[in-house]
């Protein structure tokens, strides 16, 4: 079911990416993985930031969106929240923002990998994909660098 509230403004989305790349920046010098992510109030309150650390915590449940809610602690309504991630949230990310309803995803890009935003926001869940050419980049050189290790990280 769609909100009634209003879209969510795209210069302020493009804003909280920057704290998402910057994360997967960090993953990619720490030897992991370069997607970060990083959940927001809609009016641009940082909640939690984190990156995947797979590689790093040796812990195949730590993808950035994982890693940024477990750092934004707990809260009793996750609605008006907004979790931004560099690259579309694959299946699993997917279900932790439909599992705790919130309310917006923003997503760097859906070019190296496209997973369940569609899903979600056939939900209701507001959606936003910005194309972004770095994070676009970043994951891209990375694959042709790392293909085995994403090949792990994305199961196949």
């Amino acid at each position: 079911m769609a909100s009634s509230r209003p879209p969510l403004d795209r210069a302020l989305a493009t804003s909280m990416l920057a704290t998402a790349y910057d994360e997967a920046v960090q993953g990619l010098r720490e030897g992991g993985i370069p997607i970060g992510a990083a959940l927001f109030t809609r009016d641009g309150t940082l909640l939690g930031a984190g990156h995947n650390r797979r590689v790093q915590e040796d812990d195949a449940s730590i993808h950035a969106e994982t890693d940024a809610f477990r750092r934004a602690g707990r809260r009793r309504d996750y609605g008006e929240t907004v979790m931004v991630t560099t690259l579309s949230p694959c299946w699993y990310c997917s279900g932790l923002v439909r599992q705790f309803n919130i309310g917006a995803v923003v997503i760097g890009e859906a070019t190296n990998f496209h997973g369940g935003h569609d899903w979600l926001g056939e939900l209701g869940v507001e959606v936003i994909v910005l194309d972004d050419p770095a994070c676009t980049q970043l994951l891209a050189t990375f694959i042709q660098e790392r293909p085995e290790l994403w090949h792990e990280d994305i199961g196949l």
